[in-house]
């Protein structure tokens, strides 16, 4: 990629704080993008800012947000509808594993509203300036551990395992990109597998040591790079709700090729985040 290929484009990047978010905005903001930096912590969100204006040539945008609260994502897709008249590329990349089931305060097990629901939230709210663009959700291989239920949304069902929780989460990332693409012809979404990745992820759970300390995982610069290909590539080669790996298209296996549950888990989505109206 040429340093300034994606000059007057404006990519959102949810997540982009730490890990695989924070590589692929500064990603972005070195091909020259105009990036929006969505983030949780205030201070994390200052600092990774700082960073995007010393590599980028384009003033990023910060935005504030806590993906356990839809009020917050409502606030967040407000405030880009109200600067942005378009958005290039839209990063589906915020996420989190909790050690025991937690309930946001919309009432969803907070896993599954983090890394699904909010994302899903944000990418209706964002519907119109996404026209001719693009959806990159981060997923993982770990979807093949969980188990979803459109019914069960809330996880109310059966015991609760963070592994499990965080797998089924992936899986419905990547349900949503095949839906989108389908429900959505003029975006090109997808959705792919950083690999195991030296990340901040599942802290306060067992995994987390692993994530941070093993030195086999993957740096989040080249867990990233799938993400930034993904978004830059010519559109012609791309799968239209494609899987990826390394740049190739990854088969999936069991419910993430079942079309009937993408479709049941999209009106399932559309209905927790109680924007069925405008969808």
């Amino acid at each position: 990629m040429s340093p300034r290929d994606m000059a007057g484009r404006t990519v959102v990047v949810t997540g982009a704080t730490s890990g695989i978010g924070r590589s692929a905005a500064v990603g972005f903001a070195r091909r020259g993008a105009e990036v929006v930096a969505v983030g949780r912590d205030p201070a994390r969100l200052k600092d990774v800012l700082s960073e995007l204006t010393e590599v980028g040539q384009v003033k990023p945008y910060g935005v504030r947000a806590d993906f356990a609260r839809f009020d917050d994502v409502r606030a967040a897709g407000e405030d880009l509808r109200g600067r942005f008249e378009h958005v290039d590329v839209l990063a589906s990349n915020a996420g989190a594993m909790f050690r025991t089931r937690t309930v946001t305060a919309d009432g969803f097990e907070s896993t599954f509203q983090v890394n699904h629901l909010s994302g899903f939230l944000l990418a209706h709210l964002l519907r119109e300036r996404l026209s001719g663009g693009r959806i990159v959700v981060t997923s993982s291989d770990a979807y093949t551990t969980g188990r979803l239920d459109p019914g069960d949304l809330r996880a109310e069902r059966g015991r609760y395992s963070a592994g499990r929780a965080y797998g089924t989460s992936k899986l419905a990332g990547i349900l949503f990109a095949a839906e989108a693409a389908r429900r959505w012809p003029d975006v090109l979404a997808t959705s792919f597998h950083p690999g195991e990745v030296r990340t901040l992820i599942g802290r306060g759970t067992i995994a987390s040591w692993y994530f941070r300390f093993n030195p086999l995982l993957r740096t989040p610069d080249r867990a990233a790079d799938t993400l930034l290909w993904l978004a830059t590539a010519p559109a012609e080669g791309i799968e239209p709700g494609g899987y990826y790996m390394d740049r190739r298209p990854h088969p999936v296996k069991g419910p993430a090729a079942d079309p009937e549950l993408a479709t049941r888990l999209w009106d399932a989505s559309a209905a927790a985040i109680s924007e069925r109206e405008s969808l």
